[in-house]
C-alpha cells in the first residue's frame, strides 16, 4: 500500500495520530489446533516471526498479527456474547490506543522490535467454530493487522507502540 505525499493535505492527515498505543496483551501459539497461550514478554525476530509462535520461521508479512482492544467489544457484540477473550481471536497482540488501520504501509516501534504494517488480518472461517455462526462475519473489518519484524528486540505488556516519521 502507498501512503499519500506526506506533503498533501491527506498524508498529512494520515501522518497524525493523539498518542501512542500500548500493548495490552500477548499469545503465542506453540503448534496447530491449540489454544493460544497469553505470556507477559515475547522475542521477536527480524524476518522470522515470534519466538514460541508456531509461524516464526519465515512468516514474512505476517510476522506478528495485531488486533485493536476497542474493537473486542464490537466483536463481542457483533457475535452476540457479552465479551470475547483475546486468545479466541488468534491474534498475537493486543493493542490500545490508536487505530490500527492507520499502520498499514508504516514503521512503528512495539516495545523494542521495528515492525512495519503489512496488510489487514482477515478472520479465517475458524472464527465460526471461535465465536460461534456468524463468528467470521462479526470479525470482518475488525480483524486487526499483520506486520512484518525488521528490527528484533522484546515486547512486553505495557509497552508502548510508537508511529515512526515517514
Amino acid at each position: 500500500m502507498s501512503l499519500p505525499p506526506a506533503d498533501s493535505a491527506l498524508g498529512r492527515l494520515m501522518a497524525h495520530l493523539p498518542r501512542p498505543g500500548r500493548v495490552e496483551w500477548i499469545g503465542l501459539r506453540p503448534k496447530r489446533d491449540v489454544p493460544m497461550e497469553p505470556v507477559e514478554a515475547v522475542l521477536a525476530q527480524a524476518g522470522l516471526g515470534l519466538v514460541g509462535d508456531r509461524y516464526a520461521g519465515g512468516s514474512g508479512k505476517r510476522g506478528v498479527t495485531l488486533i485493536q482492544a476497542e474493537h473486542l467489544p464490537a466483536i463481542a457484540a457483533l457475535s452476540g456474547r457479552d465479551a470475547v477473550e483475546p486468545s479466541l481471536l488468534r491474534r498475537n497482540v493486543v493493542v490500545s490506543g490508536l487505530p490500527l488501520v492507520a499502520l498499514k504501509g508504516r514503521r512503528f516501534r512495539l516495545g523494542e522490535a521495528l515492525l512495519e504494517g503489512t496488510e489487514d488480518c482477515d478472520p479465517c472461517s475458524r472464527m465460526e467454530d471461535a465465536l460461534g455462526p456468524g463468528g467470521y462475519n462479526a470479525m470482518r473489518g475488525h480483524g486487526g493487522l499483520c506486520a512484518r519484524i525488521l528490527e528484533g528486540g522484546h515486547i512486553r505488556r505495557g509497552d508502548a507502540l510508537i508511529v515512526l516519521a515517514d
